[in-house]
């Protein structure tokens, strides 16, 4: 293939690149939007493996776009296996690219390609190592996170980092917002660049320093429930790691309710008892307040249990609950 003008090069002052041959590996949105991104610039996507279709579930956007743009697909159980071996031998690529795996991919496999391969992961490693690495930092309060791309190996997010690329992290911001409008596409044209840099033989892998390092698990149902005991800081904090998913979740009027928009209030005086944190504060036309330690949170967007989500204050007039805003009262001036 011809050589091709690539921004990176330009501005490194080198010669136009070669087109690489690519064995891709992914899933979902993200994994779409990097193959399309190969594709666009003039790469070959020699293969692409996706996880197995599950009974019943929505077919999986990279898989589709891939058969839809006829590239050979592989859909092993497992990427240990002989059989997927063999088929990243039949690519002959230049570089591995995975883009959202979930699949662990042994050295077996990742070392086959001509320049080895390298990996996307939402976090700044080696912190927030593991599956909801974009969650935790929000849950935590961080004001700042990124993404790394990074040699996989056998230990989980523990390769040697290529590159790594910073972002803010809004004190209103959610899991989604973080996610859509930075981290996603940054990885996208990270992995463009990190292809290039180890293709090219300009990049030195830099040991993750242990000293750093965190592993966090799913965040998952329990790991979302919203626990009131708490500050309304944390509170507040672990309902934008759950938006859009899972979800964070408390008890009202005996419902299990998912709380999805939200604004935190701070209150900077004693209020007279007969509330504790949990309870409900007020309710507005369009949302219900609830007290925490140090403030409120105004729920605007809720989902109860086995129900589609709803404004919240449509929620409190089907349990005939009144307007009350004496809660605004409470609040510190801004």
């Amino acid at each position: 293939l011809p050589p091709v003008q690539n921004a990176s090069h330009v501005e490194a002052g080198l010669p136009a690149r070669h087109p690489m041959r690519i064995a891709f590996i992914g899933q979902q949105e993200f994994g779409k939007a990097v193959l399309e991104a190969f594709l666009a610039r003039g790469d070959t996507i020699a293969g692409v493996f996706c996880v197995p279709d599950k009974p019943g579930a929505r077919p999986d956007a990279l898989k589709a776009d891939a058969l839809a743009l006829g590239l050979p697909v592989f859909a092993f159980a497992s990427l240990r296996s002989p059989e997927a071996e063999a088929a990243m031998r039949s690519l002959d690529a230049d570089i591995g690219v995975m883009a959202y795996v979930l699949q662990f991919a042994p050295q077996a496999f990742v070392s086959i390609p001509r320049h080895g391969t390298i990996q996307y992961h939402p976090s700044l490693l080696p912190k927030h190592r593991g599956p909801s690495s974009i969650s935790w930092p929000i849950a935590l309060g961080a004001r700042e996170t990124g993404i790394t791309i990074f040699r996989p190996t056998d230990g989980l997010d523990e390769g040697p980092v290529v590159l790594q690329k910073r972002c803010i992290i809004g004190a209103d911001e959610t899991l989604g917002e973080v996610y859509f409008n930075k981290l996603f596409p940054m990885g996208v044209s990270a992995l463009l660049e990190a292809a290039d840099l180890v293709v090219d033989g300009r990049h030195e892998g830099r040991v993750q320093d242990e000293r750093r390092a965190t592993y966090e698990g799913w965040v998952q149902d329990e790991e979302a429930r919203i626990h009131w005991n708490g500050h309304v800081d944390v509170a507040y904090n672990l309902i934008r790691a759950c938006n859009p998913a899972p979800g964070a979740w408390t008890l009202l009027d005996g419902v299990k309710v998912r709380f999805f928009d939200c604004r935190k209030h701070v209150v900077g005086r004693y209020v007279a008892a007969g509330h504790k944190p949990g309870d409900v504060a007020g309710v507005t036309e369009h949302s219900i307040v609830i007290w925490a330690h140090g403030g409120l949170i105004e729920v605007i967007r809720l989902r109860p249990e086995g129900g589609p989500k709803m404004d919240a204050g449509e929620f409190a007039r089907q349990r005939g609950w009144a307007v009350s805003t004496a809660w605004r009262s409470y609040l510190r001036p801004a």
